[in-house]
């Protein structure tokens, strides 16, 4: 009997010693937070975590349901996450210790991948005679709930646009639905929303309600982002929404996946290897994934780093130097 299990020993020893390194790797955990469950992040988050956890025998992904951004960064910082989702306006104040973390910056946060854009999207009601962010002076706008993202975002661009804001337009607080209502009953004139294209609330006004997007000119872009750096500036195509015969020009801000700089490099260049080699996959996971593409990973991140395992990823596959 001691002779077959010091057999089973050797035999399990030699077996070790031949393991790939990833065979031969301790179990990770890694803590995923994602946002609420009745939105897009959740379902997106776990896909990725069966993904990382099918293709990689030693990782072990648990997706949950959270509050969004800032909290999926309070956790990455206080390392009871390991890898999440924030847009990249949050994690460039994050990064850099301003609004909601002014003294607990967070300088160790990670890039593992630029994911896709959140657009601002400016809704019109087609009689109201507006073209331009400026021409809403005096007209009665939807900026959304006070105080929340897209009234912050009506803010920003509304006083680049040289109005003054909320003074220059007559202000309802109110959320997409009652907005839709508002501009079918014409007792609205426009509207700010922020989502990934298409957006059911958009195509609801610009079908039933004569809604038509409004375009942001440069010099306005501009302003914004010598302001704010973490701001893209994109197209919405042509055809994106009923009666849309041409493409809108808009900012946007870009949805990133997200660890920390403690996390191993070899750990972070698999899961980032494994994310964009099945791509395909994760589009199944979430339809907004398949506006995603390899290049986008590096793109609009706002200056804030990617991690070297990431890195190494993309300097393997040509884009990054």
């Amino acid at each position: 009997m001691r002779k077959v299990l010091a057999s089973l020993s050797a035999l399990a020893l030699i077996a070790g010693l031949c393991a790939s390194p990833v065979q031969a790797a301790d179990q990770v955990s890694i803590n995923f937070p994602t946002a609420a469950t009745t939105g897009a992040l959740y379902p997106l988050g776990a896909g990725i975590a069966n993904l990382w956890n099918s293709k990689l025998p030693y990782v072990n992904t648990r997706a949950q349901a959270s509050n969004g951004g800032i909290q999926n960064l309070n956790l990455l910082k206080d390392k009871d996450a390991q890898v999440s989702f924030a847009v990249s306006s949050i994690t460039y104040e994050a990064l850099h210790g301003q609004r909601g973390f002014e003294g607990r910056a967070y300088e160790d946060v990670r890039v593992l991948a630029g994911l896709y854009y959140n657009p601002n999207q400016v809704v019109a009601r087609g009689e109201s005679g507006v073209n331009s962010l400026a021409d809403f002076k005096g007209k009665s706008f939807a900026p959304g709930a006070a105080g929340g993202t897209t009234e912050v975002e009506s803010r920003i661009h509304f006083t680049a646009a040289g109005l003054q804001y909320p003074d220059d337009i007559k202000p309802h607080f109110v959320g997409f639905t009652e907005s839709i209502d508002l501009m079918r009953n014409k007792q609205l004139d426009g509207v700010w929303i922020m989502a990934g294209m298409p957006t059911a609330a958009v195509t609801e006004m610009c079908s039933t309600a004569g809604g038509k997007l409004v375009n942001i000119d440069d010099d306005v872009i501009a302003k914004v982002q010598a302001e704010y750096p973490w701001y893209a500036k994109i197209s919405i195509p042509a055809g994106t929404y009923e009666g849309q015969t041409e493409p809108v020009q808009t900012t946007a801000v870009k949805m990133l996946l997200l660890t920390d700089a403690s996390m191993p490099d070899d750990l972070i260049y698999d899961l980032t290897k494994t994310f964009w080699e099945n791509l395909d996959t994760l589009g199944q996971a979430h339809a907004v994934m398949k506006t995603v593409t390899k290049d986008m990973a590096v793109t609009d991140l706002s200056g804030i780093p990617l991690h070297p395992g990431a890195e190494r990823y993309y300097k393997e596959i040509g884009l990054l130097k």
